[in-house]
């Protein structure tokens, strides 16, 4: 019942906000008579406000201890021109790095890193010196 109850609000939304647009209704004519046509009144937004140098920055960092999700996300915008960076911890144990810029003379371009989350440790193992080569060098 609460389905028919947010389909019905959801339609009266989208009608009230003049995306369903009411169908054209034409009536026959008498043969002496001219055609009537019933038009729907056109919907017509407020004209938004054109920004011609458009700026923004903005940021999120998430670290959750408890689920372990690691993620950030930086970008700005100045003009047509939009620099960002993200990275988060892929489930294959490397941190995916990805540097972006857009532009409209060089579209979309992308620079990918991928880094172990854990570094590698290096072990080296030196074998003993037999004591035989003591006993006839010293």
């Amino acid at each position: 019942m609460a389905f028919k109850f947010v389909a019905v609000f959801a339609l009266l939304a989208v009608a009230n906000a003049g995306f369903i647009a009411q169908p054209q209704v034409y009536h026959a004519a008498p043969a002496h008579a001219t055609v009537v046509k019933t038009v729907a009144p056109v919907l017509t937004k407020a004209a938004e406000e054109y920004d011609p140098h458009p700026q923004y920055k903005y940021g999120y960092d998430v670290q959750d201890a408890i689920s372990g999700d690691s993620k950030t996300q930086v970008e700005e915008r100045d003009g047509d021109v939009v620099r960002g960076e993200y990275s988060l911890n892929d489930s294959d144990g490397f941190r995916r790095t990805v540097s972006y810029t857009a532009d409209p003379i060089n579209g979309f371009n992308a620079v990918v890193r991928r880094e172990p989350l854990v570094a590698k440790t290096v072990v080296k193992t030196v074998a003993p010196v037999a004591p035989a080569y003591y006993a006839h060098h010293h």
